[in-house]
């Protein structure tokens, strides 16, 4: 079958197959090109089998918890929506989140996902104690930073190309309330929005949406968003009684494909001036639900839907704290003078960060969705251009489209990983899409 990411973009030809067992599992792996596939979140062609894919859905059992230490020990397949719905009522919250709960705890390990506080918290890698990996003559490994310790650093962001991740033992973060207290910063450009993050690098969340419309003086003004976990003496007077419970959301499904002259630069620069009004007008200080600060879209399902059948390219980059003020410039004055405009662009402050592959270093990581169409891929070179000249590098999860020679330029670790996986014996036995076309 013809099988795509998130963003609907690249599709590629697979065999898709759902097993029901590790011995079934280990027998599709030992026919070889194969790589595991969660919830289809990660937006390119990273969990596309070069021969097979593995959805590895139907291992999503949850087998324990101690309430002792936060420790869930869980199959691959379970979903994070999954877990805050069971634990959250009992005063648990994942310690990382990225904006989407509709992943599985293997995607988040596979892709060592970030969120709102890499500043603070770290990677995705800082709360998993241990993995369970299946490798290619279908034995399983248990690895951890003190067992396999090679393996379990190549793991975490290496998108399944160590092995099948079957188990994972992950610690999640007491909370008082399934509500956030928010602060909303308007900034006026770019230079306020760092601004305001290195100020406040003591706050457990941060996060900024950023106009990259705006041009001139208002170059990259954005809306910062801070938060905390409220306690329960923070929830509004109505949910005080039961500060756990989540405020349910009436989920909308958009109905289709868009047309695709519907996302256009006109539409894309009234929408952010539009909601740069809104952010000003909710300016300050405020308790809002736990959905609303960490997942907004996931209010909106299939909202991939919005770019049309085409489907849309996601660049993601990071830049290094000491050039990060002058890339985000060139790259937002590249946007605007290219006519283009991202509808969904997205500022976070990284922490520092020392790991085999996955994707954090210092520095600030700017997000930037496209439609797939030809001015768009005009505008992607140069914008890689840029992130390569100061000295950043690109998300595997979020990638649907490097060349192989530009990625490599990015990250000196690809060619240590291509190395290391085929010193292992892993390079035949598992690969996607991605790792042939990057030459991982």
């Amino acid at each position: 079958m013809q099988l795509s990411g998130w963003g609907n973009f690249p599709k590629a030809e697979t065999r898709l197959v759902a097993p029901r067992s590790e011995a079934e599992l280990a027998a599709l792996i030992a026919e070889g090109r194969v790589v595991a596939r969660g919830h289809g979140r990660s937006y390119g062609d990273t969990a596309i089998g070069a021969a097979t894919t593995l959805d590895m859905r139907r291992f999503d059992r949850m087998l324990s918890f101690n309430p002792a230490t936060g420790q869930l020990v869980a199959e691959a397949g379970v979903l994070l929506s999954d877990v805050i719905d069971s634990f959250l009522p009992r005063g648990w919250f994942p310690l990382i989140t990225p904006g989407t709960k509709l992943i599985t705890l293997g995607g988040a390990i596979a892709a060592d996902v970030h969120g709102k506080n890499h500043h603070v918290d770290g990677s995705f890698r800082s709360c998993v104690d241990w993995i369970d990996l299946m490798g290619p003559d279908g034995s399983v490994s248990r690895c951890s930073q003190s067992e396999n310790p090679d393996l379990f650093g190549w793991t975490m962001g290496g998108m399944g190309l160590t092995g099948v991740i079957l188990r994972c033992a992950i610690r999640l973060r007491a909370v008082k309330s399934a509500w956030i207290r928010q602060q909303m910063i308007p900034a006026d450009n770019l230079d306020t929005a760092i601004s305001i993050f290195e100020r406040t690098m003591d706050t457990t969340f941060s996060v900024a949406w950023i106009d990259c419309a705006a041009q001139g003086e208002k170059m990259g003004r954005s809306l910062v968003m801070l938060g905390e976990h409220a306690d329960a003496g923070e929830v509004p007077p109505r949910y005080r009684a039961t500060p756990l419970k989540a405020r349910r959301h009436r989920n909308i499904t958009f109905p289709m494909n868009a047309p695709g002259f519907a996302l256009n630069p006109l539409t894309v620069r009234a929408f952010n001036a539009a909601y740069f009004a809104m952010g000003n007008r909710k300016a300050g200080e405020s308790i809002v639900d736990y959905d609303s600060f960490f997942y907004p879209l996931d209010a909106i399902l299939k909202w991939n839907r919005l770019y049309g059948r085409r489907g849309f390219m996601q660049f993601q980059c990071v830049l290094p704290k000491d050039s990060a003020r002058d890339g985000l410039s060139r790259l937002l004055t590249a946007i605007t003078q290219s006519g283009q405009a991202s509808f969904l662009s997205v500022l976070k402050r990284f922490g520092a960060q020392d790991s085999p592959i996955s994707f954090p270093m210092e520095g600030y990581t700017l997000a930037l969705d496209f439609p797939h169409n030809r001015k768009s891929l005009a505008l992607m070179p140069e914008l890689d251009a840029i992130t390569l000249d100061h000295g950043g590098r690109f998300y595997m999860a979020k990638d649907s489209r490097v060349p192989a020679q530009t990625f490599a330029e990015a990250d000196a670790r690809a060619a240590d990983f291509a190395a290391w996986r085929r010193d292992a014996g892993l390079a035949g036995a598992f690969a996607s899409a991605q790792s042939e076309r990057l030459n991982l």
